[in-house]
């Protein structure tokens, strides 16, 4: 009798790394970051995400103190440190960074693993006065070839939009890796878990994909941030979290990134990818009207550059 072929595994521990940075104090930031990294290290984790401006703080006062702030990716000190991180301890590292590209500033997060610097997503749906300092971002969506697995990234505001959750899932991702500063919106039920995770595990269900969304905690300049940060399973419900909305922690989940793909199929006759009917959404119509048209899907290979 034949030998039964033993099914391809990708099994991996996913950390979110839930911190409060504090604006202007880069240093500061970047040592709780190394620490909080090498912490999620000694329990196992090798795919970890931070949250979104996490080496810079987000509440600017100007764009003269957001491009202080800004570094180039991958030279600048942020993106060093990490990087020599990551080949240390064997880690898959997904943070937002304040990134400086000529006279140019983006709400950026950088994808690394232990070979290096693998590539970079610039916040295409800029939030409210991030509009005054931030160009919004020109690398479509990619999905990154890691250590880890295939990733894709985006950042906060941006899961407001099914298409980037979308593009990812299109573009071969299995894990979608969000650093965010989740903020409180009007209506909020304080008795319900906030927005950001409901549309977090809808993403992730109809997606079929898992999401893993690190988040800051805490109050800059008087906005105050969510915390909650959140890893959901393809089927949508939460593995992981949801957090505190006030503490600093760290947030575990051990999954199985090929279940992604192995079980998009729900049952003989659907798959949410293959059953989709782009024909019949209007969406061409749309963008007649004055809608703006879909970016084409950027996929990125093992090693990106812009």
């Amino acid at each position: 009798m034949a030998q039964e072929a033993a099914s391809a595994e990708a099994p991996v521990k996913v950390a979110c790394i839930q911190m409060e940075p504090r604006i202007g104090d880069k240093p500061g930031n970047l040592k709780k970051s190394e620490r909080m990294i090498r912490e999620a290290a000694k329990k196992g984790a090798r795919l970890l995400v931070l949250p979104e401006l996490c080496n810079s703080g987000y509440m600017f006062k100007s764009r003269e103190e957001a491009f202080g702030l800004a570094e180039p990716v991958p030279g600048g000190q942020t993106t060093k440190l990490w990087t020599k991180l990551a080949a240390e301890l064997g880690l898959t590292i997904v943070a937002g960074i304040c990134e400086r590209d000529g006279n140019a500033l983006y709400n950026s997060a950088v994808v690394i693993d232990p070979s290096g610097h693998v590539g970079s997503f610039r916040k295409v749906h800029l939030w409210n006065e991030e509009a005054l300092f931030f160009e919004p971002g020109n690398l479509g969506f990619p999905v990154f070839n890691t250590a880890a697995g295939r990733i894709g990234t985006f950042i906060c505001y941006d899961g407001w939009f099914p298409e980037s959750h979308r593009s990812c899932a299109l573009g071969g991702a299995d894990i979608i890796c969000v650093p965010t500063n989740w903020v409180p919106i009007p209506g909020q039920d304080k008795t319900r878990e906030a927005m950001a995770n409901i549309l977090v595990m809808a993403a992730a269900h109809s997606n079929s994909v898992f999401i893993a969304a690190a988040d800051r905690v805490g109050t800059e300049r008087g906005q105050p941030f969510l915390g909650q940060s959140l890893i959901a399973s393809y089927t949508g419900w939460p593995i992981g979290g949801p957090a505190s909305s006030d503490e600093e922690e760290i947030i575990y989940a051990e999954v199985n990134l090929s279940d992604a793909r192995r079980k998009r199929s729900w049952n003989e006759f659907n798959h949410i990818l293959r059953d989709r009917r782009p024909e019949a959404y209007g969406l061409a119509a749309g963008a007649s009207r004055g809608t703006a048209a879909a970016t084409p899907l950027q996929t990125a290979g093992s090693r990106s550059t812009h």
